[in-house]
């Protein structure tokens, strides 16, 4: 009996590759495996240059360094297109934020090589503040702009915590099915609805052997002297979720709102996450390679997608495809280890598209 050819994507914006991972599976994180979808990467981008490193170390050399402007497709070259188009101009935590500007407004390249393609499908995803800023302006557009194309438009507000990751992290999915694909999408159930896995699942230890991590002396005195609604130090309770992870816990301070931990409360002792630790809040194996600079590595981890999350989604997106699933035999089974078992899935090399 004949194989059937995997689902052919295109990635844009792809960062480091959590939502690449996601999207081909074959990894295994807190003991369960997240088995390989039956999708091929046929073009990845992203205009990072430490983001396609990361990308290409765990991938094989497919992702290309790249301005999304810039990029052209032919009809017909993939049946899936995902993106994570950046965030910064719809984050409530951005005071410098421009999201009128078109320029600002990258779905819209997005949107451009949906009607290029013309996928079977698109996942797209970004901040909560995409879905709420100035009354979701900016939602309605992006999924105006899709519906015009000839794709019915989903939109929800997933939560990380409800997919068995450990963290608080909420962003908004956009999944188009293209009009003449049978079939209803529906996001995926929690897997974990009620039963939130604790923050103490993916930290081994408190203590942290490199002094770096911890915060100076003179640094948790400025927070103990400072007024009631400017003090922070958002340490997290290991017996619960995370708060968010962030793209700038390089440079996290104990003033800010970040989430830290608090390693011994008699010495007052403050520490932010290690990078490994940053990348298993966001569901990343272990066996995920970061071969860039710390600052570069908690940027990639904290923009990324968590891989269990998209996975879920795409999982969805593959039923209403035509349920190719069939392809990935067994049943799930524990991974290796604690945080996650062998490489992460490669695709086959990249084609011109």
């Amino acid at each position: 009996m004949q194989t059937k050819k995997p689902w052919r994507a295109v990635s844009l914006f792809c960062g480091c590759g959590g939502a690449d991972l996601g999207l081909l599976g074959g990894f295994a994180y807190l003991g369960r495996r997240y088995k390989k979808n039956p999708v091929e990467i046929v073009h990845a981008s992203d205009w990072d240059r430490f983001c396609v490193e990361t990308y290409n170390a765990n991938f094989g050399c497919i992702a290309e360094t790249a301005d999304v402007r810039t990029l052209d497709f032919r009809r017909g070259s993939a049946d899936i297109v995902i993106g994570g188009f950046p965030c910064q101009p719809f984050s409530t935590l951005n005071p410098t934020k421009k999201p009128s500007l078109k320029k600002n407004q990258l779905f819209w390249e997005m949107a451009r090589v949906v009607s290029q393609v013309r996928p079977k499908a698109f996942v797209a995803e970004n901040v909560k503040g995409f879905r709420t800023l100035h009354g979701g302006k900016y939602l309605g557009m992006a999924k105006a702009g899709f519906e015009s194309l000839g794709y019915k438009v989903h939109d929800s507000l997933l939560r990380a915590v409800d997919y068995g990751i450990p963290q608080r992290r909420e962003r908004v999915f956009l999944v188009g099915i293209r009009g003449d694909v049978k079939g209803e999408f529906a996001f995926p159930e929690a897997s974990h609805a009620g039963d939130p896995v604790p923050l103490s699942a993916v930290i081994d230890r408190l203590e942290a052997e490199d002094p770096r991590f911890y915060f100076s002396r003179r640094a948790v005195e400025g927070v103990k002297r400072a007024k009631p609604n400017m003090k922070r130090a958002l340490w997290q309770d290991l017996g619960g979720p995370c708060l968010t992870i962030t793209s700038h816990l390089a440079k996290v301070s104990i003033y800010s709102r970040d989430p830290i931990l608090l390693v011994d409360p008699a010495r007052e002792l403050y520490r932010r996450f290690t990078p490994r630790e940053a990348a298993r809040i966001q569901s990343f194996p272990d066996s995920f390679l970061f071969p860039v600079s710390e600052t570069q590595a908690y940027r990639q981890i904290g923009n990324a997608i968590p891989p269990v999350m998209m996975w879920h989604v795409v999982r969805s997106v593959l039923g209403v495809l035509g349920s190719r699933l069939t392809r990935a035999r067994g049943r799930e089974a524990p991974g290796r280890g604690r945080h996650g078992g062998g490489r992460a899935a490669r695709p086959g090399r990249s084609r011109r598209t």
